[in-house]
């Protein structure tokens, strides 16, 4: 599997990562092919080599004209990822990161119910809808299957804003660090200013795991940030290889808890918020409990940096005084998401591969049921002409 860290250096921001990638391989004209699905104008990419503090790397900034300088709120960003034509696990994961703005924009700002038609305030133009995306797209266009990252380093001092001083760790960033339990890090004695901007760490805590990958190193790239300070580079890392696959991969968590005493209708909000929290996979087991009392067990795989939030919220969410949790290992095949042309459609279908072979298909489900609504078709038969037409596709078989 081709892995991907984020060594946090001395920053991180929505630029810094899309200079990282370009640094560590992706070439610019792929990344504004990709960017041009999105069918707007008004920015261009500009890309070069600089240095910080004797740290070699590439600097990149979205330039505006005044068509790109006009604001765009939450509703116009979803309808034009909705409406581009890029693959459907970007438009997804760019969709989830720009979810994840929006509510910490929301609870900065302490505003009761969202409102779409809002302007995102500073995170408005064009130039976060291209870093957004950049780096969501580039990530996938460097073959990169999973993200892992450092801790985010805060910031310290006053920062200037459209709405005047505040601090340099802003009300945005700390939301969205708060809300995914991210890791994080004082900064550097002496250092002051923002060092992680708000795209940043939505970028970062909606496609990263916080956790050190074991990985063969195949390249590095440096992404350069607009400030030089003299304490330290202005700087982030991507380290680009192959992770260790002997032996089973470490560990995620698994929690469980018995619960014997609370209202069936609870449990699948339970599974729904857990699901949405990250949780790998989340299941209910028929149990026997004492005084002959029917219960169930609830079972819930997290990752280790999740499982602090998910136990938090199996202690709100149901009845139960205490969980028990343990590491465990698994393997893992590889997998992604491919775009399939069918007779039913362009539909998403997970490949599985086994050492880089493509050995089985599974369509998504929800992207069928649809299919199945529109078409009037039962929906064991979309299942079974998806899976037949991608497995000749991509495996050269049918069954």
């Amino acid at each position: 599997m081709r892995v991907g860290y984020l060594n946090i250096i001395g920053g991180a921001s929505g630029d810094m990562l899309l200079a990282a990638l370009l640094d560590a391989g992706l070439p610019l004209q792929a990344l504004e092919a990709e960017l041009a699905k999105l069918g707007v104008s008004g920015y261009r990419l500009a890309a070069q080599p600089a240095v910080r503090r004797g740290l070699h790397g590439t600097h990149l900034r979205v330039e505006l004209d005044g068509v790109g300088a006009g604001r765009r709120s939450w509703s116009d960003f979803k309808g034009i990822i909705d409406s581009s034509g890029l693959p459907s696990d970007v438009r997804e994961e760019a969709q989830a990161v720009f979810a994840r703005l929006e509510e910490a924009e929301r609870r900065a700002h302490r505003v009761g119910a969202a409102d779409p038609s809002h302007p995102l305030d500073e995170l408005g133009t064009v130039d976060t809808l291209v870093d957004v995306v950049g780096v969501v797209a580039g990530v996938r266009l460097l073959g990169i299957e999973r993200l892992y990252s450092s801790p985010l380093p805060t910031g310290s001092g006053i920062a200037r804003s459209a709405h005047g001083p505040l601090p340099a760790a802003s009300p945005a960033t700390m939301e969205i660090i708060a809300g995914a339990r991210a890791p994080v890090a004082a900064p550097a004695p002496g250092v002051s200013g923002e060092l992680v901007t708000p795209t940043g760490a939505a970028l970062i805590t909606t496609l990263s795991r916080f956790q050190p990958p074991t990985l063969s190193l195949e390249r590095v790239g440096y992404g350069l940030g607009t400030r030089d300070p003299e304490q330290l580079p202005n700087a982030l890392a991507l380290w680009v290889g192959e992770a260790q696959t002997e032996g089973p991969a470490a560990g995620p968590v698994l929690l469980e808890t018995n619960i014997d005493d609370m209202t069936p209708v609870l449990f699948g909000y339970v599974q729904e918020r857990l699901f949405a929290l990250g949780a790998l996979d989340v299941w209910f087991t028929s149990i026997q409990m004492k005084k002959n009392r029917p219960g169930v067990l609830i079972s819930a795989l997290v990752p280790p940096d999740l499982e602090s939030a998910a136990v938090a919220l199996l202690l709100r969410e149901t009845s139960t005084l205490g969980i028990r949790r343990r590491a465990v290992q698994r393997y893992e095949a590889a997998r992604d998401i491919r775009d399939v042309e069918t007779s039913l459609g362009t539909l998403p279908v997970k490949v599985k591969y086994l050492e880089g072979t493509p050995v089985a298909v599974s369509p998504e489900f929800e992207a069928c049921r649809l299919v199945a609504l529109e078409k009037g078709l039962p929906l064991a038969e979309v299942l079974r002409r998806v899976e037949q037409e991608a497995r000749l596709q991509l495996l050269g078989a049918a069954e």
